[in-house]
């Protein structure tokens, strides 16, 4: 049986590994991983690999199958954002659940990860720490730092900079917050700034470098579930989707965490707002064309202090030309539009989640007729019916609101 060894080589600096893992990588007959960690640890008499991803690594040991042992190097902590779990995924993938079992002993070491060297050498605690990888995926990089006090970044060097973080940073008005650069950590030019946002966003640092970000003014949410109450938000003389009503609607859109949503027609942006404080790292775009409904998203914004909100002033479908590729739209008005904005909707997603709402049958009516004209997996309308107590004198009454219709699908891609 060949054994596998996942081994958390620290910082990449020979001296941060564990003794376990000095030890079992000289004792392997092969190497695997990045060409900085496999240089650092390889012995004259053992075969090594040049390998990143997944494929290449698992590719490269099903090749040499006389080999017994073969240590696969990993950067930091092998459970900390690390390549190692993506090569058990594909493992299993490949062998089923239980059938690698028969042909591959693995075994993991940990290593010191990025988040508590670093800690460790600026004397922070790292319990209470938010962590964000950048590597290859969006983050809110703003709404983060607004929500807790430490934040630590995984950077990838390039989109996601420490520059480019600070520059962002500054932007939004957090410039004054300070951040904790570790460039290089653990080789003999190791370095550590400590400056603010405004201070290092024009500065230049090594691809190999994380962030720490510390806000002392942080936004304390007391809520960032749906459900927000209608006396929360700022309102003025524009229409606004009820409590209840705005709560089954954004239920309805499946949503995740770092999703790209559309509200058309956000009034208020009571829609927008709990979107927005759902999809933390995602991105919600409150397409409006009235004045005094923009100025009251606005506050709102303000209020809620969402920076993952973006504010978009215009019509739609030709508002939507130049924002990013949605998933999920919310139709709340659509100024006799509809069949356009849903026609430009399919375009730009044809697996699109969909949710839209109806006061009127003709809109109902109009809806459906237009949604007919599209594959969907499902259509479902929900018919909300909504009555609040009132007091008059010594007896409760119950007032009945006017019914709303919520019609929601998710397209069918393969079909269109």
């Amino acid at each position: 049986m060949k054994k596998l060894y996942i081994i958390g080589i620290g910082m990449g600096n020979p001296n941060t590994i564990t003794v376990k893992g000095k030890e079992i990588i000289r004792h392997c007959e092969a190497l695997i991983g990045a060409k900085r960690m496999v240089d650092s640890f390889a012995l004259p008499n053992q075969e090594y690999c040049y390998a990143i991803t997944p494929s290449e690594i698992l590719n490269w040991i099903e090749e040499k199958e006389p080999l017994q042992s073969v240590a696969i190097l990993m950067s930091g902590d092998i459970g900390f954002f690390s390549g190692a779990k993506k090569l058990r995924d594909l493992i299993t993938e490949r062998y089923g659940e239980t059938g690698y079992r028969d042909l591959f002993h693995i075994e993991g070491i940990p290593g010191i990860s990025s988040l508590s060297y670093f800690t460790a050498k600026i004397g922070l605690s790292w319990d209470d720490v938010k962590v964000v990888s950048l590597h290859g995926r969006e983050g809110s990089v703003i709404g983060t730092v607004q929500r807790y006090e430490k934040t630590f970044f995984l950077t990838d060097g390039a989109q996601h900079s420490v520059q480019n973080i600070c520059g962002e940073l500054s932007e939004a008005g957090l410039g004054q917050v300070l951040v904790y650069v570790g460039e290089r950590l653990s080789y003999e030019d190791e370095k550590v700034t400590v400056a603010s946002a405004d201070e290092l966003k024009a500065a230049e640092f090594d691809a190999l470098s994380v962030i720490l970000v510390e806000n002392s003014n942080f936004v304390q949410r007391e809520k960032e579930t749906i459900g927000l109450s209608d006396d929360d938000f700022i309102r003025g003389n524009v229409p606004m989707t009820k409590e209840e009503v705005r709560t089954l609607t954004v239920s309805k859109l499946n949503l995740q965490s770092d999703d790209v949503i559309y509200d058309i027609g956000a009034g208020t942006g009571s829609v927008s707002i709990e979107l927005s404080l759902v999809c933390q790292n995602g991105h919600v775009y409150a397409v409006e064309e009235n004045e005094e409904a923009i100025e009251l998203i606005k506050r709102n914004q303000e209020k809620f202090c969402v920076k993952n909100l973006h504010i978009i002033k215009g019509l739609a479908p030709q508002a939507l030309a130049e924002l990013p590729i949605p998933n999920k739209a919310f139709i709340g008005g659509s100024k006799g539009n509809l069949e356009e904005i849903l026609c430009c909707l399919m375009k730009r997603n044809p697996a699109i989640r969909l949710a839209i709402n109806a006061i009127s049958l003709d809109t109902l009516s109009e809806t459906l007729a237009c949604l007919k004209k599209y594959p969907f997996k499902d259509i479902e309308i929900t018919q909300v019916n909504i009555s609040k107590s009132k007091t008059l004198g010594n007896h409760h009454l119950m007032i009945a609101q006017n019914p709303v219709y919520i019609i929601c699908g998710t397209a069918k891609a393969e079909l269109l």
